[in-house]
């Protein structure tokens, strides 16, 4: 198996050559934007207890139920257009947005900054890496 590697990678440099390179831009993507506009869970800590941060939980309305931060306003990612208006008094603040696993937050944190949020935030890891922490939930 390991013959027909190298033998495949001495047969086609180039093919190889091209993998390479768009793997490396790959993860060198992904590194550089897994930390953009980011915060820990202990940051988001900080930026609610120092700076009165709001947490927007944008999951649907039974994830909310099931377990969330406490403080956490609940807007589900499907809504959020049409309930930004909600949100302008919190212009000045910082926002930080959580969704489940921290992959769709990015998209709201865009919107958010748009929309003229200055400290429009997104939880790195989401509410997993919140409850992986030990951090506590409010559950309603």
């Amino acid at each position: 198996m390991i013959d027909q590697l190298f033998e495949f990678v001495q047969n086609h440099p180039l093919l190889v050559g091209a993998f390479l390179l768009v793997l490396l831009a790959w993860v060198l993507y992904e590194v550089r934007n897994s930390g953009a506009n980011g915060v820990t869970t202990s940051e988001a800590t900080q930026l609610v207890n120092r700076e009165d941060a709001v947490v927007l939980d944008i999951r649907e309305a039974k994830d909310f139920k099931a377990g969330h931060i406490a403080g956490a306003r609940n807007i589900p990612q499907s809504r959020i257009d049409d309930r930004l208006a909600e949100l302008d008094k919190f212009k000045d603040k910082p926002v930080i947005v959580v969704c489940k696993h921290g992959q769709s937050s990015g998209a709201v944190q865009g919107k958010l900054a748009k929309a003229g949020f200055e400290r429009a935030l997104k939880l790195k890891g989401g509410m997993t890496q919140w409850q992986t922490d030990g951090l506590p939930l409010v559950k309603k």
